[in-house]
């Protein structure tokens, strides 16, 4: 039996929000199923939202559902909130989940702002789908991808979509260190906290630029 919290808007995940429902409802057909509709929702939120990891982390709007998909742009847990969002006005079963990752192919801009090539708190969703938990990554925008040339990830309901140990010319890519668990909502103090020890310059930084820009310099 899965939790109603899966189905509710929560602070972060605000599925209650207009805005979000009118953009999970707008491409809904009679007859589709909640799979259908899952991946529909997470190639509209891979392409249609900008991935950068330059923001200001430090404000809570930034992790906000109905926040990023106002601002069209994002990185991977305000991403991955957006999506569960989505899920839920569609009565999926959706909720966020975290890991700690090692990224081989930062820019050397946002391997200074990190201290380094940990992400620690990188996020995806996970949808409740014939009848087991997926996940769901959809941080890079198909247009990123191409030019730092990462595999794009794909995602059709059934298996796991998460990030590729190589990139298209076998570069190391993303390795996975540890899973932080699954959440109802973001968070955003243990996350807010663990930056603070071990990145403290993501708070500070309130970087902006085109991070596809960067491709060229990794």
């Amino acid at each position: 039996m899965i939790e109603s919290c899966y189905l509710e808007p929560a602070e972060f995940i605000d599925s209650d929000h207009p805005a979000i429902q009118e953009f999970a409802l707008k491409s809904l057909t009679a007859g589709d199923t909640a799979l259908d509709h899952a991946v529909d929702l997470y190639y509209r939120v891979r392409d249609g939202i900008r991935y950068t990891p330059y923001l200001d982390y430090s404000d809570p709007e930034m992790y906000r559902a109905s926040s990023v998909l106002r601002n069209g742009f994002g990185f991977c847990i305000s991403k991955a909130s957006l999506l569960a969002a989505c899920g839920r006005v569609l009565q999926i079963e959706s909720r966020v989940g975290f890991g700690d990752v090692t990224n081989h192919l930062n820019s050397s801009r946002l391997r200074e702002i990190n201290n380094g090539d940990i992400m620690r708190w990188h996020a995806f969703t996970e949808f409740h789908l014939e009848d087991r938990w997926v996940k769901a990554t959809p941080a890079f925008n198909l247009e990123l991808c191409t030019r730092f040339r990462i595999k794009p990830l794909e995602f059709n309901g059934l298996e796991d979509s998460i990030f590729h140990p190589f990139d298209a010319d076998q570069r190391r890519h993303m390795e996975y260190l540890k899973m932080r668990g699954t959440f109802a909502d973001i968070p955003l103090p243990e996350i807010l906290a663990t930056w603070k020890r071990h990145s403290p310059k993501l708070l500070k930084s309130n970087a902006s630029g085109d991070f596809g820009a960067e491709a060229e310099i990794v």
